[in-house]
């Protein structure tokens, strides 16, 4: 009777000790800041809604450069965009496009969100050729890009967009208000729910850019753009900080850029960032050497490399439990989170899913490293 007894004790404390193990790791779970595995729960920040005209812990917004024939496209990805994020947060929107807004389009987008919008048009001097820019040489390059195969090589538009994107976007009146900002475009799609708010997650861990697929760029459109970041970094050593990352666009200490970049079609940032001297500057000393035109670079590899030379990689997150298709490419999360934010994508689409295939090493290899690894920390530009 005594050994019976002895039993369900120990029995009736061992439920104890498991409920009451089992209550400690629930408790709070949702604003736990980990995640046991890549692709499981996304690093949370509080869960909060705010309603059209709250003051915001943030001050941000969506950015959407477009013509007025994308309202169709737009409304698709507005739809999505509000559907899956932003009908809880309200965060506003600012269109900018380098003709006046129809009332077609204006109506068109305003009446998918409750959110305030604001339109803006490009002033002429932010989309147009500066004083320095050969403009019969500009033209030449671009037939011979155009000859070669490369896409978008013949466009003029699609220079003054890229060159518009990289340091001049964040200039325009309407944007002066703006703290952070995340840029949407016509025709994407976010195929997983946003539980949480990403501007808010950024500003309470200082994050200055975020990300959800990483390329390789086609190096037909920036050919010499690694030696203007050479020349640069020569000429301004004192705004290159020794604990930066470096190693993701540069395999070799500096010597080559191996094309890793950002898709800049979805990208999350600090504005000050960019407003800060060593942007500023950066963007203006590739201003002067011409590429934008001469060639093709564009804002993916420009935000990138100006990422690698100026912040750490705590500095950069990977939004990687979401779900951004891109038409082309897309990332599709795995594990709890595909299931837990009610995830449409396929991750093993291999057509479509950019980590299955062989341009998706960047993101690889992004994730398998180490914050700032201390190998890396001391590459420079040579």
């Amino acid at each position: 009777m005594l050994g019976l007894r002895n039993r369900l004790v120990r029995y009736l404390l061992l439920a104890v000790i498991v409920f009451g193990l089992y209550e400690l790791l629930n408790v709070n779970y949702d604003s736990a800041v980990k995640y046991i595995n890549r692709g499981s729960l996304e690093p949370f920040t509080r869960k909060v809604s705010y309603k059209p005209g709250d003051p915001k812990p943030v001050n941000a917004c969506i950015v959407v450069l477009a013509r007025n024939h994308d309202w169709r496209a737009l409304r698709e990805s507005m739809k999505q965009m509000e559907d899956r994020f932003n009908h809880r947060y309200n965060y506003p929107y600012v269109f900018l496009n380098n003709d006046p807004f129809t009332d077609e389009f204006k109506n068109m987008t305003r009446s998918m969100t409750s959110a305030d919008v604001h339109y803006g048009q490009i002033p002429v001097e932010h989309w147009s050729y500066p004083e320095h820019i050969d403009q019969e040489k500009a033209k030449e390059q671009r037939k011979k890009m155009h000859e070669k195969g490369v896409m978008y090589g013949e466009s003029e538009s699609y220079r003054h967009m890229c060159r518009f994107e990289s340091g001049l976007f964040f200039k325009h009146e309407i944007m002066q208000q703006f703290d952070f900002y995340w840029r949407l475009e016509p025709g994407v799609q976010y195929l997983c729910d946003i539980n949480f708010d990403p501007f808010l997650y950024m500003k309470e861990r200082k994050i200055k850019y975020g990300w959800i697929i990483g390329i390789y760029e086609l190096m037909d459109t920036v050919p010499t753009l690694w030696d203007s970041v050479k020349k640069f970094v020569k000429t301004h050593p004192d705004l290159i900080p020794e604990h930066n990352s470096m190693w993701w666009v540069s395999r070799d200490n500096g010597t080559t850029y191996n094309g890793c970049h950002f898709w800049s079609n979805f990208e999350i940032a600090d504005l000050s960032f960019y407003r800060g001297e060593q942007y500023t500057k950066f963007f203006e000393f590739l201003d002067r050497e011409g590429g934008f035109f001469y060639e093709r670079w564009g804002d993916a590899p420009v935000h990138s490399i100006a990422a690698a030379l100026f912040l750490q990689k705590e500095e950069v997150h990977w939004f990687d439990t979401w779900a951004y298709y891109h038409p082309g490419w897309q990332h599709c999360p795995r594990g709890d989170a595909w299931i837990q934010n009610r995830c449409t994508c396929d991750p093993d689409d291999r057509d479509k899913t950019i980590t299955n295939a062989d341009w998706g090493k960047c993101s690889h290899e992004w994730a398998l490293l180490p914050d700032t690894p201390l190998e890396y920390r001391k590459a420079r530009v040579g």
